[in-house]
């Protein structure tokens, strides 16, 4: 399973829940037009939001939005 997703949620909001439960990140990007690709630092990390926020997923091609890296720790 791959550490990285994208969700149709807001950054901000990705980012908060993340800390929430405790998931540390390696990147958090803005999608264009909409949405937000996260990049889990573990794979438990990643299958824990992946339930969390199931009907939020974004499958398919996404457009990307290249800026710097932000990580959680």
């Amino acid at each position: 399973m791959t550490r990285a997703m994208n969700l149709n949620m807001i950054e901000a909001d990705v980012a908060k829940l993340c800390a929430e439960l405790g998931i540390a990140t390696t990147s958090i990007e803005t999608l264009v037009p909409r949405g937000t690709r996260v990049v889990c630092r573990t794979g438990d990390g990643s299958a824990i939001l992946r339930k969390k926020v199931a009907g939020k997923l974004i499958e398919g091609a996404v457009g990307r939005m290249p800026r710097s890296i932000r990580s959680s720790w």
